[in-house]
């Protein structure tokens, strides 16, 4: 019997049991799967990882891009399958290069010829525009709006309605690797690698 398990029974996990069954997914069972398996939530069983069997597809839940790549490793170990996500109300464009693992929530969306990294995620009403980059394991919180030819490294966080200005294609905006955006912030300039930029326009967050 095919399964699918939201891996992370918090809130985001919480929130993709709608779209998941309005979506009607080709699998027989949905499971959760927590470190406190037992009982369930919401009506649905919450197993541990090793309850699940090879061959199982498994969505990641969590929040921080670091989290998101040790649970993949802990998936792959077992043999299960990183499954990509597209909610019933995301739209997905033309060309794009989309790694395994990805999440795009309802109302997100991903332009023309866009690359995208492992374990991205995609919150609600939040896009990537045409012709951007987006590295493995980049969160995007709930709204934000990522314009083209921007590329985004590894482990960066976008916080809640933040605005990243459109590039080039000879210049595109970059965001540095675990860099990380405030919410609300306007990014008209490079973010450098592990920096944390505020406001409108975004500047470093003074420590």
């Amino acid at each position: 019997m095919a399964r699918i398990a939201i891996y992370g029974a918090g809130g985001l996990g919480r929130d993709l049991i709608g779209p998941i069954r309005r979506k009607g997914e080709p699998f027989d069972e949905l499971v959760f799967v927590d470190q406190t398996p037992g009982g369930d939530l919401c009506g649905i069983p919450i197993l541990s990882l090793d309850d699940l069997r090879e061959g199982d597809h498994v969505v990641i839940a969590a929040g921080s891009g670091q989290d998101r790549e040790a649970m993949e490793r802990h998936i792959l170990e077992r043999k299960l399958i990183p499954y990509s996500f597209f909610a019933p109300f995301s739209c997905v464009g033309v060309g794009n290069d989309i790694a395994p693992g990805a999440l795009f929530c309802d109302y997100s969306l991903i332009g023309a010829a866009a690359k995208v990294g492992r374990q991205f995620q995609c919150n609600v009403y939040s896009y990537v525009s045409h012709d951007c980059v987006i590295g493995d394991y980049v969160t995007f919180a709930p709204k934000v709006s990522c314009n083209g030819n921007v590329h985004i490294e590894d482990y960066a966080y976008i916080g809640t309605g933040a605005v990243l200005r459109q590039g080039s294609r000879d210049k595109p905006l970059v965001i540095g690797r675990g860099a990380t955006v405030g919410m609300g912030a306007v990014v008209t300039r490079d973010v450098a690698p592990g920096v944390t930029v505020i406001g409108a326009p975004a500047r470093p967050m003074e420590r």
